[in-house]
């Protein structure tokens, strides 16, 4: 994803190019006729009665592509999300719209072949979940009046497809899952009054990573921490790293860092042995043995995206000139788990406030 957008476009037509020559694989697989809105996504709930929706959208009837680079539970929240907002602006499946919805099974070439597909049928909009499906709707979508709104997108100005401003680079906005770092802070404050060293570990050569610790290191201070970060190359530095940092710091926080995370469970079990906590960015982290977590919710993340398509369907904005999103709404998770081993005692209101608690740690 830290790719230049010339290079993304450029690889994501090479994609469709190839996709174009090759026979039809998993996109077949994936999908049901494309002519028929799919009945395995889930139905957006919606209080609205018919009339309502239509009223909504002025009577007209409505077609949008969903492509969903892999089947992945927090991709699959975002879809539920998604249709969810769409559905609360008055865009009701199976009422005033039809979803098309593909998923590539985490295949670049699938994407492209979905994303041209969506293309030929001219849908209305292009919805897309995660950065690989975005960048082959881009690239097939380019010369056309097609709207793309994506979502799960963690750096849409590294992948291309905003400017540093937030303003789109073509005719697509969404919404990005950067990190709630100010929430985080005030999580870890919360079940620790008294720590004073926050450690984070971190890969020297991922950018998301650097521009997280760019946000924690301008708000440690506000919420009383000193911050202490060590850079990794790979995860065979990670024993040593561990063993560096623990040795300074009164807890850790970690990011969605590819290398670390591959490496958590020895960092937690050496944390665990000094009784050393470690908190998380995501609810898989704290599934996995990180006391807990201020992170994404993606259910919540989709509706945020879906209020944002429902605006460009109804032609009270364009793609072209909105700003992508953060994340409004967070969730804290806890595993309650590690807060006996560690001997926490977290306040049972703020517990109570949890989103999802956990009882034991996942095997890894």
């Amino acid at each position: 994803m830290k790719k230049r957008i010339l290079s993304i476009i450029c690889a994501s037509l090479l994609v469709l190019m190839t996709a174009g020559c090759g026979s039809q694989t998993s996109a077949s697989k994936s999908s049901s006729a494309a002519s028929e809105p799919d009945s395995s996504a889930p139905a957006a709930s919606s209080e609205s009665s018919s009339g309502a929706s239509d009223a909504a959208t002025n009577g007209k009837q409505y077609t949008i592509g969903i492509s969903q680079f892999a089947q992945h539970g927090s991709l699959d929240n975002c879809r539920e999300g998604l249709l969810k907002g769409l559905a609360d602006e008055g865009f009701v499946e199976g009422k005033n719209l039809t979803v098309l919805y593909e998923n590539s099974e985490a295949d670049t070439g699938t994407a492209g072949q979905i994303a041209s597909d969506f293309v030929s049928k001219n849908v209305d909009m292009i919805c897309t979940i995660a950065t690989p499906s975005t960048s082959a709707a881009y690239a097939a979508a380019m010369k056309t009046n097609i709207p793309i709104i994506y979502t799960a997108i963690t750096d849409p100005v590294a992948a291309g497809f905003a400017k540093d401003d937030g303003m789109p680079t073509g005719n697509l906005t969404g919404t990005s899952d950067k990190l709630p770092v100010e929430e985080q802070l005030k999580m870890i404050r919360k079940i620790m009054p008294n720590a004073k060293k926050l450690g984070i570990m971190y890969t020297t050569s991922e950018t998301n990573s650097e521009s997280a610790i760019k946000d924690y290191q301008s708000l440690v201070g506000k919420y009383g921490f000193e911050l202490v970060t060590v850079g990794i190359n790979t995860t065979a530095d990670i024993p040593l790293a561990a063993d560096n940092i623990l040795s300074k710091v009164d807890c850790l926080t970690n990011l969605t860092d590819n290398t670390v995370v591959q490496g958590l469970a020895t960092i937690v079990n050496k944390a665990n042995a000094k009784g050393i906590p470690v908190f998380g960015s995501e609810v898989e982290q704290v599934k996995n043995g990180c006391l807990a977590a201020v992170g994404l919710e993606f259910v919540s993340l989709g509706e945020q995206t879906g209020h944002m398509a429902a605006k460009v369907l109804k032609g009270e904005e364009k793609a072209s000139d909105m700003k992508f999103q953060t994340i409004s709404k967070c969730g804290l998770y806890i595993n309650k788990a590690v807060a006996d081993k560690l001997n926490i005692k977290i306040d049972d209101d703020y517990a109570a406030s949890a989103v999802q608690t956990f009882d034991s740690v996942a095997q890894q």
